[in-house]
């Protein structure tokens, strides 16, 4: 049975990371939304709320893990601020942003635009563009319990999907 659920997870880590790169906001949401309903407890999250959105960083930093190819960094420093999670795919000239935000009470539509606003205002592109990435894929991803919500803006044309 272990073996088993440690193989479909693996399919499903690959699929996320696959969604991920391809820019596909709507099967990103909702792998990680199986993910999510089947790995934690709402309980996980009874911290103080400035922490809660750290839960849901390190659950992504974890699952990002799986690729062993791409540059994945945690509260790297481009722009005028530190994103989230920066990923760099040097194969696909692919760069990746991630904002990650709590949505108290699951509100979780303005808290997505606030995490895409967030990216925008402190530049976090920089980096990515200065190293002539060509795609670079910025995404919102709002967290409550064990849902989220993910919002994608692909340079600058907002894409959201649900």
């Amino acid at each position: 049975m272990f073996k088993e659920d440690v193989s479909r997870n693996g399919e499903m880590l690959k699929d996320f990371c696959r969604a991920l790169q391809a820019g596909d906001a709507e099967e990103v949401e909702r792998l990680l939304n199986v993910y999510l309903g089947r790995t934690i407890s709402i309980r996980d999250t009874f911290v103080q709320k400035p922490v809660k959105e750290n839960f849901y960083h390190g659950i992504l930093i974890g699952i990002l893990g799986y690729k062993n190819d791409w540059y994945v960094r945690s509260n790297r420093e481009s722009g005028d601020g530190y994103s989230d999670i920066l990923i760099k795919d040097e194969n696909e000239e692919t760069g990746i942003i991630i904002e990650v935000k709590y949505a108290e009470h699951a509100n979780y539509d303005s808290v997505c635009k606030r995490a895409l606003q967030q990216i925008e205002a402190e530049r976090y592109e920089t980096e990515l563009k200065e190293e002539g990435f060509q795609t670079i894929l910025k995404y919102g991803i709002a967290c409550y319990k064990k849902k989220c919500k993910v919002v994608l803006d692909q340079e600058g044309r907002d894409t959201q999907k649900r």
